[in-house]
């Protein structure tokens, strides 16, 4: 894998195993640390479930305004954790009113799946997501918003998947999934406080202007992702043509909130290709 100085600094960081891997739509680019090493993904497994929703929703096994959750509730407010329901399974607001970070929404989504599919959800996202992009190191397990163990290397696939789709999911159905869902939501972005408004997309955190970020500030508004407790993290930015996944065996925290911005700096004033204005 082609070293970069964009990269180094993950040297520094404060954990044991830490592997970082940058992408465009067709290749790696550069990469440090066992980036076929398979660690927790914590949220980050959200995408993942995500993507599997959203092949079920293509393939007509659901529908993204399907009732799920509480009353008044749809599988696109669960995606966009707009149900009302908070990480404690309880509902906290009517649907659509406020934006509430929800594992229990996620789990009931992999519920919802399996029933519809008739086949356990591990299995359906393996075949609907990790088999296609050849994701071998990557494992759903347990709970579908948190419970995956996959590589770096794995995570630079699914970027690439986004970047340029098509093996799993249509162009449409990604565009639409990275777009701001039940707008001007206001929330609390777990790591980084309230966000006004708090956008996220179906299963997918939208950068947008959102301040503090675990992006860097070079980061284009159209950057999308998801970050897990377990210090993991895939970002793309679609106008930097640029991806970029992080999987650590440290769990987020201050250090993250501090390295993971500065480290996206560097690795989009490396390779950013695009002609700025």
């Amino acid at each position: 894998m082609p070293p970069s100085p964009a990269l180094d600094a993950v040297g520094r960081w404060p954990v044991g195993v830490a592997a970082v891997g940058v992408t465009s739509a067709s290749a790696t680019l550069a990469g440090t640390g066992p980036l076929d090493a398979p660690l927790p993904l914590a949220s980050v497994t959200k995408l993942l479930t995500a993507m599997a929703v959203l092949v079920a929703v293509e393939e007509e096994t659901l529908r993204l305004d399907d009732p799920a959750g509480p009353v008044g509730s749809t599988v696109e407010h669960l995606l966009a954790h707009a149900s009302g329901l908070g990480l404690d399974g309880e509902r906290h607001a009517a649907p659509g009113r406020r934006r509430i970070y929800s594992n229990a929404g996620f789990d009931l989504l992999g519920r919802l799946v399996a029933a519809r599919a008739g086949m356990p959800f591990e299995v359906y996202a393996t075949e609907a997501v990790l088999q296609p992009l050849r994701m071998a190191r990557t494992r759903m397990a347990g709970h579908p918003a948190w419970g995956a163990v996959g590589s770096a290397g794995d995570l630079l696939a699914l970027g690439r998947e986004l970047l340029a789709p098509g093996r799993v999911l249509s162009p449409a159905m990604v565009a639409r999934a990275t777009t701001v869902a039940f707008p001007g939501l206001d929330g609390v972005l777990p790591g980084f406080g309230r966000q006004r408004p708090n956008d996220w997309g179906l299963g997918f955190e939208l950068r947008d202007g959102k301040h503090p970020h675990w992006t860097g500030a070079r980061n284009s508004p159209r950057t999308y992702g998801h970050f897990g407790r377990s210090g993991t993290f895939l970002w793309v930015d679609p106008e930097a043509g640029l991806a970029c996944a992080c999987v650590t065996d440290r769990d987020f925290g201050p250090w993250a909130a501090e390295a993971w911005p500065a480290l996206s700096d560097a690795v989009l004033a490396s390779f950013l290709r695009r002609v700025d204005s």
